[in-house]
Formats: C-alpha cells, structure tokens, sequence
C-alpha cells in the first residue's frame, strides 16, 4: 500500500478531507493534476444555507468547524468576519427575509432582521429604496485556493498508541499529508491508474474532484453549472458585508436556462468581488460577455456607484450539481473501498469542513455528531 487513504483532488473539499483524515493518524496521499476547478474560480462565501434541513444542518455544522479551522490558519487563507446582508427588495422579500429568520433561529444560528433606513445606515452604497435586510453575523469569506494549500501542508498530531493510552511508552505516528501532482486516468479496486502507467494504491480512496470525477465514475449523475465572476480595483470601505439579494436562492436551485443575482463581496484586499451567474449544459470556459454585463447591471441596480468602479479581470467557473441539489458524501454503494465527496455546487467551500467529517467518521469507523443519511450517495446510484 502507497497510504491509508488516496484522496483524489485538491480542491478545497480534497484538502479538508486530507486534513481531517491526517489529524486522526491516518497516512493520506493526495493526487491532483494541477490547480483549476472550483476552488480557484469561486468567491469562497462562508454563508449558512437553509433550503432544506439537510443543508441547514451541513452549512451549520460545517461553519463550526470552519471557526476552529480558522483559528489555526494563517493571514494568507483571507478570512474576514464580515457577516451576510440577505437583501429584500420589497415587501414581499421581506417576509421571506422573516420566514428565514425563524429558520436560521430556530436552528441556533444568529441573526437580526433589519428595516430600510438601519440597512442605509451598514451599507450606505446601497441604493434608497429596499425593505430591509436580515443580517448573518456570523458568515465570513475565505481565499479557498490558500485555505486549501494550508491544510495540505499540515501534520497531524503524535497520540497514545494502541493500548488506548494507557502506556505513556506507546506512541502513535503522527498522520501525514503527501501530494503527487498527476493525471488520474482509471480507478480499479484499491488501486489509483495514473497517466504515466503507475498505479498508487490504499484500502481507502477518496473521490473529490468535481466535475473531472465523472471521467473516472462514468455513472455519477453530475450536472455542471457555470458562473461568471469579476473582480474590482480596490475600493476599502465602500461594502462591510457580503450583500446577497433574497432572489439568488431561487436562481441557485433552477436546473435549466440562465439566470444571474446581486451577490457582491467585501475581500481583505479592498476589492470588490462581484456574481453571480448560473448556466446549464456548456462546458465551454469562455467569458461570455451578454452575460457578463447582465450580472453587472444585476449588481449595479444595487450597487449604482457599481458603475463608475474599475474592474479588473473577469472569469468563468463551474459547479458541480447533484440531481437534488444535496452533495454526494459517503461510500460508492457498488464500488468497495471508493467514498465520493462530490456535487457540492455553490457550497463547496463552505460545507468542505462538514464533507470532511463525514468522510474521516466513516472511514475510521467513529461517531460524527452529523447525521450524514440526507448526503449518502446510494440515494443516486441505486440504479447503476
């Protein structure tokens, strides 16, 4: 065996699945072609997601750990406290914005509903004229492509060994995280084909690549949808909060045509970051610039000083989308020794922590205090 465990991507959700699974001791080899996917293309938004119980309970959990992850991680990982402004429109956003208020309290999460002239006050760059806001203290944002390469260069920690401590003499290696930067051509049982005719093999493979993963899983029932995102100069001060209209919920569950929403966020750098943008069925990277500046005016009907902002670069990324809109995250049901991280579409980021969990408890046979039945991935693959 070349490790315990081959996690295959290094993304974030590859690199928070390595991590955990070295901090319990394990030996974990992670293979990856190179950077790209939708670590490097994303906005890296930690937001609690209430659509339905089982994100609600992902995203949670998963901004838990996020908190105790951050407080090791270094200035480069970009982390700023700077809290969510869902924004309503009108009146009838509004009561949407209080219907997600009582779900996000009632789940322990803490939030504050605001009226038109306290949201002027928070975000005076904001147009006159909107409802209100209902205000997430605490979701942050996070440089994913840095979080990701933070926790692939970490060890784990030396613990008892296996007379369950008992014999202060015993002590357990500590688990350890190599990365092979590689093309994976083929998976077979407990072995992982590379392009140069190789093959690395451990009783235990991870599969968090994405998108790429269907070249390798053929029967995964993986949807790509792509954005479009654009980033400013810097302009400090001109937006605190990541400001997200009430609208984007719907646009982020629709499963054909295109569709753009105000999503703009505040990075440490002073830059303004701007989505979003939803596509279907193209693969092709290309910027596409009718849709491009649809979102831009999207944002700009928020943001009016928008327009007179510089903006210095532009690019297209793509999601990886599950058929009902929950990540895939647990053993392949027909394929022994294979757990699937995959098809986290605009949540990647945020629920790699809670992802990571899952996979690591299952893998070493421990409790998880997250219930992962909604996320196994039998629920898609009961006909292959």
């Amino acid at each position: 065996m070349d490790a315990e465990a081959i996690v295959i991507g290094a993304g974030i959700v590859g690199a928070a699945c390595a991590y955990e699974l070295c901090q319990r001791g394990l030996q974990v080899l992670v293979v990856d072609d190179g950077p790209s996917g939708a670590t490097q293309a994303g906005m890296g938004h930690l937001v609690v997601m209430d659509d339905n119980p089982a994100e609600l309970a992902l995203s949670s959990v998963s901004l838990a750990i996020w908190r105790d992850w951050l407080a090791r991680m270094d200035n480069s990982c970009g982390y700023s406290h700077c809290g969510t402004l869902w924004i309503a429109a009108d009146e009838e956003e509004m009561q949407a914005a209080a219907e997600k208020h009582k779900r996000l309290q009632a789940a322990g999460i803490g939030c504050t509903l605001i009226d038109a002239d306290a949201l002027a006050k928070l975000e005076p760059a904001l147009r006159r004229g909107l409802a209100g806001a209902l205000q997430v203290a605490s979701d942050g944002v996070v440089y994913a492509p840095n979080a990701a390469r933070w926790l692939l260069g970490q060890d784990g920690p030396q613990g008892p060994g296996s007379q369950g401590g008992h014999d202060a003499n015993l002590v357990k290696s500590a688990g350890s995280i190599r990365v092979l930067q590689a093309q994976v051509r083929t998976l077979e049982d407990g072995r992982v084909c590379l392009a140069d005719g190789s093959t690395r093999s451990a009783p235990h493979i991870v599969l968090a690549a994405g998108l790429r993963a269907a070249a390798l899983c053929p029967e995964l029932p993986l949807q790509a949808k792509k954005g479009h995102l654009a980033i400013s100069a810097r302009y400090p001060s001109m937006v605190r909060h990541q400001l997200v209209e009430l609208g984007y919920v719907k646009s982020a569950h629709e499963r054909s045509g295109t569709s753009v929403a105000f999503n703009v966020q505040p990075r440490p750098t002073g830059q303004l970051l701007i989505g979003s943008s939803r596509q279907f069925d193209t693969t092709d990277n290309a910027i596409e610039v009718p849709i491009l500046a649809r979102m831009l005016r999207r944002a700009s009907d928020y943001l009016p000083g928008l327009d007179a902002l510089q903006i210095i670069r532009s690019w297209t990324g793509f999601r990886a989308a599950s058929p009902d809109g929950l990540p895939l995250i647990g053993p392949h049901p027909q394929r022994p020794g294979l757990w699937l991280a995959l098809g986290h579409e605009g949540l990647g980021v945020t629920t790699a922590t809670g992802t990571a969990h899952l996979i690591a408890a299952g893998i070493c046979a421990s409790a998880c205090a997250l219930d992962g039945n909604a996320y196994l991935p039998e629920r898609c693959l009961q006909n292959v």
